[in-house]
């Protein structure tokens, strides 16, 4: 399954989640995206067939090693971006973030590779 930008939030938010308090629960997600309870269990459901998820109702989500390793490149696709928006363009941080979640999805792994190397060489930051 090639996750979707809507399944590529919702696995960041459960690491960003399962990161701040140990473990991701619907409740959490939900809050975090701002979405219905239904649309997070679905995508639970989702994300689970897939095996990058386990979730079980009314226990923790527990990103598997393969939903961590997706869940990462999704924050860190998120990070350079931001960088660049806020460092190079000088973008406001809060304008930043929120553009480099539409773009994180859309984005080549060349333009990304091409940003990293930029931000490397020119403002010293390592990501």
């Amino acid at each position: 399954m090639k996750l979707s930008a809507n399944m590529e939030d919702y696995l960041e938010a459960a690491s960003f989640c399962a990161d701040e308090k140990g473990v991701a629960r619907v409740s959490d997600i939900r809050n975090m995206l701002g979405v219905k309870t239904p649309s997070v269990t679905g995508a639970m459901k989702a994300l689970a067939q897939a095996g990058y998820v386990t979730h079980e109702p009314y226990s923790g989500i527990v990103l598997t090693a393969k939903g961590r390793r997706a869940a990462e490149d999704v924050k860190k696709r998120h990070l350079l971006l931001s960088r660049f928006l806020t460092q190079v363009l000088g973008v406001t941080p809060k304008t930043a973030d929120m553009d480099a979640c539409k773009m994180e999805h859309a984005v080549s792994r060349e333009t990304l590779d091409k940003l990293h190397a930029y931000l490397h060489k020119n403002a010293g930051e390592r990501i």
